[in-house]
């Protein structure tokens, strides 16, 4: 059973549609609705499995209403995923990479970079090269060819978008887009903000939407610290010509994926699990598919000839 977001029924719809060709009447259902739907689900005796995509509050509520009934939850909520940019990466190469899995779909993906700590030796130049890269963006109507930033999904996203737009303004320097466009849609211009640090909400909370903090360290240590200061633990990366020393530096991390010289690498066979408060369980791959499945021991003894 399938219940999409009620600001996102489409895709869920068209799948549907497509199942009743290929599975038995009664297989696959599709429910759509309100925010009053999901409770209802959570809290029905007669579902013993949850999985939930959405906001970690939520997933908090969901937890609470399954545990009536002692339902099984496997939850993929947000994340305030950080990239960690070494001084020795090739900083055109490395920008167009954190670029792309910062504004992927607007920014409105789960993993998408959230925030980005830049090593201070190449601090200016990095935000220069991000800044360039955004001003060539095209943004407009997913639907035309050439548009490579989409609309915001849906209103309430959108003023919230529109909010951190502010609170960029004001703790740091935007020197690359931060402006909405006028007319039919949610449109927001790939925005980066320099000159932030930890503890602003802009670089704290998860944007979600098309904007990317960009703050300065220099130790490792540091950084790793602050990377990890978060109540998000969802995807993270490390960018660095040594690969070693950047796949030491992931396995500090506390995410459940750490990407090392690239970003947003997913497949169906790969696991998904977050850290602290991205999640509980694993999507994906067989790890993924057993968490649909009830382990049943069945122990024999037989009778001695």
């Amino acid at each position: 059973m399938l219940k999409p977001a009620p600001t996102t029924p489409v895709a869920a719809l068209k799948l549907a549609e497509i199942c009743a060709d290929i599975f038995p009447p009664g297989l696959v259902n599709i429910i759509t609705g309100d925010d009053d739907l999901g409770p209802q689900m959570s809290s029905h005796p007669g579902i013993s499995k949850i999985g939930f995509t959405g906001s970690s509050e939520t997933g908090k509520r969901i937890m609470a209403a399954a545990a009536n009934s002692m339902k099984r939850v496997t939850l993929e909520m947000g994340g305030n995923d950080p990239s960690i940019i070494m001084p020795d990466v090739d900083v055109r190469a490395t920008a167009e990479k954190v670029f792309g899995g910062a504004f992927l779909n607007a920014g409105q993906v789960c993993l998408a970079v959230k925030r980005a700590y830049v090593h201070e030796d190449i601090y200016d130049e990095f935000c220069g090269a991000l800044s360039e890269i955004a001003g060539q963006a095209v943004v407009g109507d997913g639907l035309q060819q050439g548009t490579t930033i989409g609309p915001i999904q849906n209103k309430k996203q959108f003023e919230k978008v529109k909010d951190y737009l502010e609170d960029a303004r004001r703790s740091g320097t935007v020197i690359a887009g931060g402006r909405t466009r006028d007319g039919k849609g949610y449109f927001v211009e790939p925005t980066i903000v320099r000159d932030v640090t930890d503890g602003q909400r802009i670089v704290d909370e998860e944007q979600f939407g098309p904007i990317l903090p960009v703050i300065s360290f220099s130790d490792v240590d540091d950084v790793v610290t602050r990377a990890n200061a978060s109540d998000y633990g969802l995807g993270g990366a490390v960018h660095s010509a040594d690969v070693e020393a950047a796949t030491d530096i992931a396995g500090r991390i506390e995410t459940g994926t750490v990407w090392v010289n690239q970003q947003l690498n997913i497949g169906p066979h790969i696991p998904m699990a977050g850290f602290k408060g991205s999640g509980l369980g694993v999507e994906q791959s067989v790890e993924g598919l057993a968490e649909y499945t009830q382990m049943q021991v069945i122990n024999v003894a037989r009778a001695q000839a």
